[in-house]
């Protein structure tokens, strides 16, 4: 890359950005997230010769499009209240998914590079809302008179992650947030949910239009165990301790 592009980049990735300050200010748990994926994804994409710094600009931003209905994404719920008790699984599908062409469009309004918006729209690819599609074929096969649920209606529209700096940022996305709600996040269980994480998106097609090779994807997984283990380490409780710090 040349010198310009890569300051250019560097300056996005100053935290002071406007809408960086937007984001902290309307939804603190999703800018929280950003800043934790993209330090997981610019090391996991250092670990393959990628370029780092696209990638962290591109997790800093991938989620503005939340900033919008900021109470619909579980990061900025609190305990007990949840917008999505009133609404019907395909509504709130419809909800989440908007995230991305909210973002996609915002990124234009304020003049984002164009490949910090690919990382925007392609970081779900064509990947299911899984929780509220079994929601919504639970209610399906409880209702006689039901029509079948249309998977693809509970499909993030993409596209896929076209090179593979937007793949790493995918697997990084999925893996910070699920990391989340484990209890004891030990380095087994962590190892385990990467693991999980990485395969069903392979097995789902989603690196089909980039570069990414089975060894590269083994190195991502590496690289994200080690630093989601670095990360918990002082929050796994082991049994000669009474609390962890």
């Amino acid at each position: 890359l040349d010198f310009q592009t890569d300051l250019s980049l560097l300056e996005l990735s100053d935290m002071s950005h406007p809408l960086l300050r937007q984001l902290a200010q309307r939804a603190p748990g999703t800018y929280n997230h950003s800043i934790s994926v993209a330090a997981l994804a610019e090391t996991a994409a250092d670990a393959i010769g990628a370029n780092g710094l696209l990638v962290r600009v591109g997790a800093c931003f991938h989620d503005i499009g939340k900033m919008f209905k900021p109470n619909y994404f579980v990061e900025n719920q609190s305990p007990g209240a949840n917008r999505h008790d009133a609404l019907q699984p395909a509504m709130s599908t419809l909800v989440i998914i908007a995230h991305v062409k909210d973002g996609a469009d915002l990124g234009r309004q304020h003049h984002l590079p164009k490949r910090v918006i690919d990382f925007i729209e392609q970081h779900h690819g064509t990947t299911l809302v899984e929780y509220f599609y079994k929601m919504a074929t639970r209610k399906s096969e409880q209702d006689p008179n039901a029509e079948e649920v249309p998977e693809t209606a509970f499909r993030y529209p993409g596209p896929k992650p076209q090179t593979r700096e937007a793949a790493v940022l995918m697997i990084a996305d999925a893996v910070e947030s699920a990391s989340r709600a484990l209890v004891e996040p030990t380095p087994s269980r962590l190892q385990n949910l990467v693991d999980q994480i990485a395969m069903k998106k392979l097995l789902d097609g989603q690196f089909e239009e980039c570069a990414l090779t089975l060894k590269e994807l083994e190195l991502i997984k590496r690289s994200l165990v080690k630093s989601l283990t670095a990360i918990y380490h002082g929050r796994i409780k082991y049994p000669d301790q009474q609390s962890a710090g």
